[in-house]
């Protein structure tokens, strides 16, 4: 059995509870809560010497990094694929996602927003225009890539690994008040994800870690 360990709000893992939704793969799920600094512990740096989640256990694999967990989900369980047979459409998927899990999701980390805190003084006002103007910019960018490409989803009629790491991207945008009303190619695409039951069911607030007050 595949032990997840996950944070309701991290987007990381939220990517992963998609990608396990659409393979239909059992896990045993495990609460490392990050406010209370359980990623820090002794106990998990023994897991994952990161200190991050998502860290993904099966048999003698350990695997953190939320890509390189889908991917071997993927390989794993290939049914339905999550990257397009075609060489190049592979190529232009994996590159979308890396905007959004290399250049976007890092700079609205958590341990990135309290360093600005502690060590330069941001208060709340300049963490919200520092994450305004890193997820406006590459937001962006998806909206013009994904204006490209045909479908309902970003690549086509069929969920990929470029909405798995969409999604949790844009409800991080709501969450840092980023005014994203004018990418309406990325809100249909969010639309038509959100109707699918896989992606609906690894939304953070029923996650069995959910704080409901949490905003």
């Amino acid at each position: 059995m595949i032990e997840f360990y996950s944070y309701f709000r991290s987007s990381a893992a939220w990517r992963c509870r998609i990608a396990l939704n659409l393979k239909g793969v059992a896990y045993n799920f495990k609460s490392v809560h990050l406010r209370h600094r359980e990623q820090r512990a002794d106990a998990y740096r023994t897991i994952n010497p990161q200190g991050l989640v998502p860290t993904l256990v099966a048999g003698d694999l350990t695997l953190g990094q939320s890509l390189a967990i889908i991917e071997w989900l993927d390989e794993s369980f290939p049914d339905p694929p999550l990257l397009p047979a075609d060489r190049d459409r592979r190529a232009e998927v994996r590159a979308f996602s890396q905007i959004i899990a290399c250049d976007i999701h890092p700079l609205q980390n958590l341990r990135v927003l309290e360093y600005l805190g502690n060590t330069f003084g941001a208060d709340k006002a300049a963490l919200d225009g520092w994450c305004g103007e890193w997820l406006g910019s590459g937001l962006r960018a998806c909206e013009a890539i994904a204006r490209r490409q045909d479908g309902k989803f970003a690549f086509g009629d069929t969920p990929t690994l470029a909405d798995i790491c969409l999604v949790p991207q844009l409800a991080s945008a709501d969450r840092f008040h980023v005014d994203i009303s004018g990418l309406q190619r990325l809100a249909g695409i969010r639309s038509a994800c959100l109707a699918l039951p896989a992606f609906a069911d690894a939304d953070p607030m029923v996650q069995p870690d959910t704080e409901p007050s949490a905003t």
